[in-house]
């Protein structure tokens, strides 16, 4: 079976033109132009991945990618005409996955859909030692629970996206080593850091402010400034 995208862009002819891109890679599609028709057909019929415009006519995108976030664990990618960064990381703090900025390169758009429905599916299939080298990874009160998907701290379950799982079940399967930006970029986004540089950083923000008792001076995911990153308890 064919993986499925929901396209939300009330822009008609760059739909359809996202739609005949999608098909042509062989994929099952279907759009919409609101919000809430958005919610309903996702309701229906449950997509691999949401491809979501940040200007819809009945509710902001970012509405609508809180809303989206709160009942299904699917990556999403927005779309935007804006140009203020503050809008992006707006989007990615409510549970994007990633974004394009408006015009974007068709072969970008292909390039960024078919890494994040890559992912979510090699995750998603992860039930063996092959996939991943522990079951659950702890350490010190952090736990990560690969089958599951689910990051503990103090044995208290944390709510996290796609993407900030990704980012930190790599990071405890390589602890205590260096971790390059892009290295952990191209590993969990499946492209290259240039495409988005504000991604890997907001995300890692995300994580911090959520696992960390003082994301000020983090425990357990540390910046190696000019590098990139290290799980470790030490710094």
């Amino acid at each position: 079976m064919s993986q499925s995208v929901l396209v939300v862009e009330d822009d008609r002819f760059l739909q359809e033109n996202l739609l005949s891109l999608l098909r042509a890679e062989g994929y099952s599609v279907s759009g919409v132009a609101f919000g809430e028709a958005a919610l309903k057909s996702l309701e229906a019929n449950p997509a691999d991945l949401v491809v979501l415009d940040l200007g819809l006519p009945d509710m902001d995108g970012i509405t609508a990618c809180r809303r989206i976030r709160g009942r299904w664990h699917i990556p999403i990618l927005m779309l935007t005409a804006r140009t203020d960064p503050a809008d992006k990381v707006m989007g990615l703090e409510m549970g994007a996955d990633d974004y394009l900025t408006k015009p974007f390169d068709a072969k970008e758009f292909i390039a960024r859909v078919r890494a994040h429905l890559r992912r979510s599916k090699q995750y998603a299939t992860a039930n063996d030692e092959s996939e991943v080298a522990e079951h659950v990874f702890n350490l010190g009160s952090l736990k990560v629970d690969f089958n599951r998907r689910e990051v503990s701290v103090d044995d208290r379950v944390i709510v996290l996206t796609s993407k900030e799982f990704d980012v930190i079940a790599y990071l405890a399967q390589n602890c205590d080593r260096a971790i390059s930006r892009d290295q952990l970029f191209q590993t969990v986004w499946g492209f290259d850091l240039d495409f988005s540089t504000n991604s890997l950083d907001v995300h890692v923000y995300r994580l911090r402010k959520k696992i960390e008792k003082n994301p000020d001076t983090p425990q357990f995911i540390h910046t190696l400034r000019g590098y990139g990153y290290k799980l470790s308890l030490d710094a």
